[in-house]
């Protein structure tokens, strides 16, 4: 029988590469796994692109990512947001990356990644500077932006609860980004606070099937961003 969990974070992050693409789910702390970006932080791997919602707030989770050096470009919505201080000074230095994407627009570039769609039009940009360069049509009247969908090598996601097959089910609106990002990427691991046997979860409500999850990986206390920025903590 399909047994998804893996024994600890380290085996989890193993075989992330220099140079991978990796969505990393979270809305602000809201399904931010920090465990398992502190454990990609811990194995090393460099020139990353990162997409998220934003770029972290303090020197944990993903600021301690892109402070650690491991982050060449971010994609995300949000770079600059409470207690981020991190990724401002880098990008204002010139050390990362950035292609800022509106949020619903982020949302459904990872669907369409997700879905196979390899492009969609969208008015969200239109007479902006992130319409640049970018190939535009009119339609009905209405001007519209191209904008590609979005693929990546690994998925790091943060779920409630979860079976060895691994479905999936969230706290709340933590599930945000982490759905689409499960269905976008060629790996996806979950961090889950409870790990349950096969046939204990309700059908109706899982949320993520366990065909877009490839690793469970339990974390039965996980920690919270803002506890950690309180506290004024750091990692590594």
């Amino acid at each position: 029988m399909i047994d998804k969990t893996v024994e600890d974070l380290a085996v989890a992050v193993g075989d992330i590469t220099d140079g991978a693409t990796v969505m990393v789910g979270g809305f602000g702390e809201a399904g931010s796994p920090i465990e398992l970006i502190h454990a990609l932080i811990d194995h090393g791997a460099k020139d990353l692109t990162v997409i998220n919602n934003n770029t972290g707030s303090g020197e944990v989770g993903l600021a301690a990512l892109i402070k650690a050096g491991c982050v060449a470009k971010m994609i995300c919505s949000y770079p600059r947001s409470m207690n981020s201080t991190v990724f401002p000074d880098l990008y204002r230095s010139g050390k990362i990356e950035l292609e800022l994407v509106p949020q619903g627009t982020l949302a459904e570039r990872i669907r369409a990644g997700g879905a196979g769609v390899p492009g969609f039009y969208t008015p969200a940009s239109v007479g902006t500077p992130l319409a640049e360069g970018k190939e535009q049509r009119t339609f009905d009247g209405i001007d519209y932006v191209l904008e590609h969908g979005l693929r990546a090598d690994f998925a790091l996601i943060k779920g409630k609860c979860a079976d060895r097959y691994g479905n999936v089910i969230y706290n709340k609106t933590a599930r945000n980004f982490s759905p689409l990002m499960a269905m976008a990427a060629r790996t996806t691991t979950v961090q889950v606070a409870e790990c349950v046997a096969a046939g204990d979860l309700d059908p109706e409500v899982v949320i993520t099937p366990g065909i877009f999850v490839q690793r469970v990986v339990l974390v039965p206390d996980p920690a919270h961003e803002s506890d950690l920025v309180r506290e004024g903590a750091s990692y590594p």
